[in-house]
């Protein structure tokens, strides 16, 4: 007697090719843009947001005696190591050419005489707050198992922490990066009426300008690949300091110092709204190395364009996500956020992919369906288009930007995959007597990796609109796409997905490899922003090596540099006093900091 299985498979047999191949098309679409129910489509979120690793909040002891003077001697190693950096940059660091403050100086200019001095003690510093920013992180989020509730620090001693390592690098001279210079050059073409984004400053300004001379000799006849609202401001700095290098300098840190707090103030209340500790956020984001050495050192706009993103999701979440209607204050929160994003958009372009997040959990609001994504894509499309064009003409500049988009294409940097597979392949080649074929490579790796990103992002889109996955990890993980198959890499753009993601993902898939490559990262690149001869790397790396090793020899017993067998062992609601005498016995798994 036939089954009904045996009548289904002969039902299905009987229709027709060309309908079974649409099915199986059809299947495979929705799987592949995450619309099925299978479990597969969970594991993004599974293997980077381990929940349970910040679910004691109330229960968490704060540190004790002990590990309160461990901390103290940790903020005190950084800060040490920040004075040296602010101190080699005298001379290491990216000096300008013309109007060098400390040149001739018979004090503050010897730096500038001894260039392999300089370089050592700058990285000697580098390294000392990479090592500060470890140790402090066994009191925030503690060792990579999930088993175990950990000591953990107070959000108003990390922020004494993180303000004591930022302001001696406040007042450096720029480091690891020329970018500034550009910055000055283009605010002054704009300033005269000339269009930046036709223009280079070499055309504009004259080779000989004093604001031409510190500008890389690559980014010379360039134009500007900055958004209208960034100029706009340089045009008011250049308006404040003329061609005075240095207090042009100086206004534009204040713009990235001015980022930096934008992005403090809106990671604890992103990390609260997904569930995760305010302190480890702020730790693995605000005070991460990539932060302070080249948003703050290195005067990067990346520091108002991620700045003013992460307010504007915050804000729009805050009225998205609260059980009000959308209407008087709730309404304004959501424009708000959504201008602010907008606004970061107008600095660097690559921040408006948080606001396709934002418009899908404002349409998951209203109902997943396409007519809620359609009404939410208009509402903050008009929105955008409102911002934009308002700033493009009110700065004067108009919306020749977007036509520059791709002027940092000319880099060739290995940290991007596509480009570094068609590198590799290209030398490959000229090894095996096939001629240098790394253009033609290029011509496919970057549309292909171009197309990947494309379709994690768009697979992110439909994960936060069915709600599989929140729209501030979503958003990390499809910037983190976008960063790492960018045709071009900086170091510090991987804080376009870091920076979310430390308010989402609390895994060890995510945490280990960010933590590795910031700290890898950041000591490998050299201060000027550019190269030194490889005898004196030598001699500064060896300089510091030894240095830092005898430190970590006399701190050995004041810092936490070794675990013990028994960190981690207190129940939640005990105090930690009987391992008041353990060397580096606190810190925390993820535990949740107090609220700011």
């Amino acid at each position: 007697m036939p089954t009904p299985t045996d009548a289904a498979d002969e039902t299905a047999a009987a229709r027709p090719l060309r309908a079974r191949l649409v099915d199986t098309a059809r299947r495979g679409g929705r799987r592949a843009l995450g619309l099925d129910d299978t479990p597969a489509a969970h594991r993004v979120t599974d293997t980077l947001h381990a929940g349970g690793m910040e679910s004691h909040e109330k229960t968490a002891p704060g540190l004790d005696e002990t590990e309160v003077r461990q901390l103290a001697g940790i903020r005190r190693f950084g800060a040490t190591g920040a004075v040296l950096m602010a101190l080699g940059a005298l001379g290491a660091g990216a000096q300008p050419v013309l109007q060098n403050p400390v040149q001739g100086l018979r004090l503050l200019g010897l730096p500038s005489r001894i260039p392999s001095a300089a370089l050592a003690l700058t990285m000697c510093g580098t390294v000392m707050v990479v090592c500060a920013w470890l140790l402090l992180g066994r009191f925030t989020i503690g060792g990579v198992h999930a088993d175990s509730v950990r000591r953990r620090l107070s959000r108003s001693q990390l922020d004494r922490t993180l303000l004591l390592w930022i302001l001696p690098l406040s007042v450096a001279p720029p480091m690891f990066s020329k970018d500034v210079y550009s910055y000055l050059a283009q605010s002054e073409i704009a300033a005269r009426g000339l269009d930046p984004y036709e223009i280079g400053p070499a055309g504009a300004l004259g080779v000989d300008h004093v604001l031409t001379r510190t500008v890389p000799n690559i980014w010379r006849d360039t134009p500007a690949p900055y958004g209208p609202l960034f100029l706009w401001m340089g045009k008011g700095i250049t308006w404040l300091t003329g061609e005075n290098i240095v207090a042009g300098i100086l206004l534009h840190r204040v713009l990235a110092l001015a980022g930096v707090a934008m992005i403090v103030w809106a990671l604890p209340r992103l990390a609260r709204r997904c569930g995760v500790s305010a302190v480890s956020a702020l730790w693995l984001g605000a005070a991460n190395p990539l932060v302070l050495f080249h948003l703050v050192a290195g005067i990067h706009n990346e520091a108002l364009m991620l700045g003013l993103m992460l307010a504007g999701v915050e804000l729009a979440l805050r009225a998205i996500e609260r059980n009000a209607p959308l209407r008087g204050t709730s309404l304004l929160l959501l424009l708000s956020g959504v201008a602010l994003v907008a606004l970061s958009s107008t600095i660097k372009i690559p921040s408006l992919a948080a606001l396709g997040f934002v418009g899908m959990a404002l349409a998951r609001r209203w109902g997943p369906s396409v007519r809620s994504v359609i009404q939410s894509a208009l509402l903050l499309g008009a929105v955008t288009v409102v911002v934009t064009v308002g700033v493009s003409v009110a700065s004067g500049l108009g919306i020749g930007w977007i036509h520059t988009l791709g002027t940092a294409n000319a880099v060739r940097s290995w940290m991007s995959i596509p480009t570094l597979l068609g590198l590799g392949t290209g030398l490959g080649g000229v090894l095996l007597g096939l001629g240098d074929h790394t253009t033609a490579v290029l011509s496919l790796t970057r549309p292909i990796a171009s197309l990947v990103a494309a379709y994690v992002t768009v697979r992110m889109l439909v994960a936060v609109l069915v709600g599989r996955i929140h729209a501030v990890g979503a958003l990390g993980v499809s910037l983190g796409a976008i960063v790492l198959l960018f045709p071009v890499v900086q170091p510090w753009y991987l804080l376009w997905a870091v920076l979310p993601l430390a308010a989402w993902a609390t895994g060890p898939a995510f945490r280990i490899p960010a933590v590795a490559f910031s700290s890898i990262v950041s000591v490998i690149l050299m201060p000027n922003g550019g190269e030194y001869q490889p005898f004196v790397i030598v001699q500064a790396a060896i300089a510091t090596v030894f240095t830092v090793g005898i430190l970590i020899v006399l701190t050995r017993n004041r810092l936490p540099w070794r675990m013990t067998a028994s960190d981690g062992d207190d129940p939640p609601g005990s105090s930690g006093a009987g391992k008041a005498g353990a060397p580096g016995g606190a810190s925390s798994s993820g535990a949740y900091a107090e609220s700011p």
